[in-house]
């Protein structure tokens, strides 16, 4: 245990606080069990870090973070840590990376159920199942979803300012006043495409010239460790897999034919659509449908979009289609708070309420000028006008 403090508090002497993600005012940290997902890089060792940096520094003896995929837990169990732990006055357990142990969620239940005085935050893969048979976390946790950098993070992040977020009807409603306010700092077109190229996961300014390798790299562990580890994908179907990412990158989007794409990567429908659903908890797809609700395994996708636009220059290179890179920004940065479906007259509706059409700047009001509560969203413009909004404002929303 020693051995673990030690690295503890080696980890937190470093970790910086200059910047830090709007989630950790999102979350209830009083909660007794909180649980947070999300996709390798997204930061959410960081987050755990910051966390305890900020809020437990005067309780940093009765504090402990762990990685679950540490070497001692090969000859140790979690609960003999946590019962050590407890009677040394423990009172704050932050565990990450939890899907690396067998029994993460038997041991965490019988912690929540036995240790009272405790509160135990878990961080895990997008995979994590927090209800199963033997364990159900469901009732007992609160569970956070935590994705990239919005570009409001990724502008704060990379030039120090304080930008705030805007719902999404304050969008809608005060657009050209927020775009003045904003423009009047910096000039966001100059940044938007080194974030769409770049800047979703907040390792972008570690090293540069290296990113597209990492998130390579990160995509490569998902889908050949994480997918086969946690969802038993065969193995040998990773490299078609791959071939399915590259289709959606160059794609201007990507509206599937299962019975065609079966037959051209090699996988039969069944399979196929499965593989689908869980490349979409992975968070290296995400689909959308005509009607999101009761969503099964099995039901075909309307459109289908890489997860985020960083995806698609490390997988499709420069060979990624304009028109598929808006609408996979606006997906991406819509979809965190808001229910994003295909629209039967336009690109999407959102909240089954609001229309939207995604272009460039000459983008018209034609296709949706007989369509209540519809905007376009305009890449390569600075100020809206009416319902013409500036794209990059949209990256506000988080």
């Amino acid at each position: 245990m020693e051995q673990l403090i030690e690295k503890y508090r080696r980890k937190l002497a470093q970790t910086q606080i200059g910047f830090v993600r709007s989630i950790m005012t999102q979350i209830n940290w009083d909660a007794r069990l909180i649980g947070i997902k999300g996709s390798r890089g997204v930061g959410k060792t960081t987050l755990l870090l910051q966390y305890a940096k900020l809020y437990l520094s005067d309780q940093i003896e009765s504090s402990l973070y762990v990685s679950l995929d540490n070497i001692w837990f090969s000859d140790n169990k979690l609960t003999d840590l946590v019962d050590a732990f407890v009677k040394q006055g423990g009172k704050y357990l932050l565990l990450d990376e939890v899907h690396k142990y067998s029994q993460w969620s038997v041991e965490i239940k019988n912690i929540y159920d036995d240790y009272r005085e405790l509160k135990v935050v878990f961080t895990g893969s997008s995979l994590l199942e927090i209800l199963n048979a033997r364990a159900d976390l469901s009732r007992r946790a609160v569970i956070y979803t935590m994705q990239g950098l919005s570009f409001r993070e990724y502008l704060n992040m990379e030039l120090k300012t304080d930008f705030t977020t805007y719902t999404l009807q304050e969008i809608l409603k005060q657009h050209q006043e927020l775009s003045q306010q904003i423009v009047k700092d910096i000039k966001p077109i100059k940044y938007f495409s080194a974030y769409l190229n770049g800047g979703y996961y907040p390792f972008f300014n570690e090293q540069p010239d290296l990113y597209h390798i990492r998130l390579e790299e990160v995509i490569n562990l998902i889908l050949e460790i994480e997918l086969p580890q946690l969802r038993n994908v065969n193995i040998a179907y990773v490299k078609k897999l791959k071939q399915l990412l590259l289709v959606i990158a160059q794609s201007a989007p990507f509206i599937p034919n299962i019975s065609k794409l079966s037959e051209r990567i090699g996988i039969n429908r069944e399979t196929l659509l499965t593989y689908i659903f869980y490349l979409n908890e992975a968070h290296l797809i995400y689909s959308v449908y005509k009607d999101a609700q009761g969503i099964s395994i099995l039901q075909k996708p309307d459109k289908i979009f890489l997860e985020n636009t960083n995806i698609m220059y490390t997988i499709g290179s420069e060979s990624v289609n304009t028109g598929n890179v808006r609408e996979t920004f606006f997906v991406n940065q819509l979809k965190y708070k808001h229910r994003v479906e295909i629209s039967d007259k336009s690109d999407f509706i959102i909240d089954n309420d609001i229309t939207f059409e995604i272009g460039g700047k000459g983008k018209t009001k034609k296709q949706i000028q007989h369509i209540n509560n519809a905007f376009i969203a305009a890449d390569d413009i600075e100020y809206g006008f009416d319902n013409k909004i500036p794209l990059w404002l949209f990256g506000f929303l988080y």
